[in-house]
């Protein structure tokens, strides 16, 4: 007896060989990346989704190609095709560590460099510092704030931020915001996280709720327990490698950091320059959290208990590499001027390149700043059985129909009691008497003697399809439904009607009428 397939392995997302934003993601056993008759050739996937498909020199839209897993091969003609068309190369775990990330090289200034190395004894380490992580704190607290919806705890990491001022090493600065982040992330604690109905007698209590930042595996962010902190550490993770291209492209070390501790295992400058970006990320997966429906085919537990995520649903997350290059550009240019205002035999006129915003290319021309690049929004899942639907819906169709059957008779029921209640006839009786009392006023000499039944089928009530029917009901003094069926000819009104609606409809004597 074969066994029940538990996890699908074929991609929910996938739509291969299309470009998410510049960003080609590749995932599975076996990936292949080399270079065919001077064609960019990829293949990648799983069992029956696995496909192959070539790229040409022009017209390919390529800025990125992230590789989650390393299960393949990449040929040295593949780099070289990619370094061709500037586009960078990623490589990504699915548990948020970046394993390579390569780009575009251009030259470096060597005094840039070395002003960086001695940031620390010019004094620029600790003005950085504090401006990164001002940034940061003041990101976290809007969150708190107006996402969150707790002042109080907004309060207390604005009282870290205005304590920044006043730190005199970058040692209180890295004790002011592990203090904010502790604070922040109490009010990220109990975020329930929403999944399928289908779904929840499948997944763990603890997946159901963002938890602690800290997990119970590792005492640190690495190796998460539930699909909250896993989707937040893959998103950090191409946040860092963006960041780290980045850097290189500035001519910067990207292992000479100015507030993280020197370390063989992670390049301290780019987890600098990546720290006011954080929020955005945070931002990005909290409306995803409060909006959206997950789905357990998403992730996977391992046996220590970590959280992964599975490969089609990391590749959807390396969509949006596109947007925290965008966002960390202009931090890593800021940072790049700082260093370099501290060197040495500097002229005016020379300033650091703005590869990565092209600010000078937009001030030379006059132009305005560059739009914002946005996050491509993530798909809406029925919060019944998790099929991918329409925006603005939150069930499937046949979930509708479901439901329908089962609601509906109890809507209806309720209905019928409220309709019954003393109130409701009471509003009726009152309702009829002023209609009947409306009816007994009128006199029918109060009607032009132009104005008859025939005349009111034939000109006006064609017209009245161009009035809306909320104009009807106000004029007329009925209800929303009998001005509906009124607009659509349904009802004809009472004669005492036609001549209002004569004139709403520009009717007048004169009209010419057709014989």
């Amino acid at each position: 007896m074969a066994a029940s397939q538990t996890v699908p392995q074929v991609s929910q997302f996938r739509k291969f060989a299309t470009l998410g934003r510049g960003v080609l993601a590749l995932y599975g056993y076996g990936i292949k990346a080399y270079v065919e008759r001077g064609h960019f050739t990829v293949e990648d996937g799983i069992g029956l989704d696995r496909q192959k498909v070539r790229f040409s020199r022009v017209g390919h839209g390529i800025r990125r190609v992230v590789v989650v897993g390393s299960e393949g091969f990449v040929s040295l003609g593949a780099l070289r095709w990619l370094a061709d068309q500037d586009a960078a190369f990623v490589m990504l775990d699915r548990d948020g560590s970046v394993l390579c990330a390569t780009g575009p090289v251009r030259s470096s200034d060597a005094r840039l460099r070395r002003a960086q190395a001695l940031a620390h004894h010019s004094g620029s380490a600790l003005e950085i510092s504090r401006e990164l992580i001002r940034q940061k704190i003041e990101g976290q607290a809007s969150i708190v704030q107006g996402r969150l919806s707790n002042p109080r705890i907004a309060e207390s990491i604005y009282h870290f931020r205005d304590r920044l001022t006043t730190a005199q090493t970058t040692d209180q600065v890295r004790l002011l915001e592990s203090r904010a982040a502790h604070h922040y992330w109490s009010a990220w604690h109990n975020l329930p996280m929403t999944f399928a109905r289908r779904d929840v007698s499948r997944i763990p209590e603890y997946w159901r709720t963002f938890g602690t930042r800290v997990s119970i595996l590792t005492g640190s962010p690495r190796l998460a327990t539930n699909p909250a902190n896993a989707i937040l550490n893959y998103l950090y993770a191409i946040l860092e490698s963006e960041t780290r291209l980045a850097i290189t492209a500035l001519g910067l070390d990207p292992g000479l950091g100015v507030l993280h501790a020197d370390s063989p295992s992670r390049d301290s400058l780019a987890f600098d320059v990546m720290e006011p970006i954080r929020p955005q990320i945070d931002a990005y997966l909290l409306d995803w959290i409060t909006h959206e429906t997950f789905r357990r085919e998403w992730f996977f537990e391992q046996r220590d208990g970590s959280c992964r995520l599975m490969g089609s649903f990391a590749v959807k997350l390396s969509e949006t590499a596109s947007t925290w290059a965008h966002a960390v550009g202009a931090t890593a240019e800021w940072v790049c001027r700082e260093f370099w205002s501290t060197t040495r035999k500097r002229t005016p006129d020379k300033r650091p390149p703005t590869h990565l915003t092209q600010n000078h290319r937009r001030e030379a021309k006059g132009a305005t700043e560059a739009r914002e690049v946005r996050a491509p929004q993530p798909e809406s899942c029925c919060k019944d059985c998790g099929a991918v639907i329409a925006k603005g819906h939150r069930f499937c169709r046949s979930c509708r129909l479901e439901r329908n059957a089962v609601d509906l008779p109890e809507v209806a029921k309720k209905g019928r009691v409220v309709a019954h209640s003393d109130l409701a006839q009471s509003r009726r009786s009152e309702t009829q008497r002023k209609q009947t009392t409306a009816v007994w006023k009128w006199k029918e000499s109060d009607l032009p003697s132009w104005l008859n039944r025939e005349v009111y089928l034939r000109e006006i009530q064609p017209r009245l399809k161009s009035i809306s029917p909320a104009t009807i009901r106000s004029v007329l003094d009925v209800s929303m439904g009998y001005a509906i069926n009124i607009r659509k000819g349904r009802r004809a009104p009472h004669p005492r009607h036609w001549l209002t609606l004569a004139r709403l409809a520009n009717v007048v004597e004169d009209t010419p009428r057709r014989c």
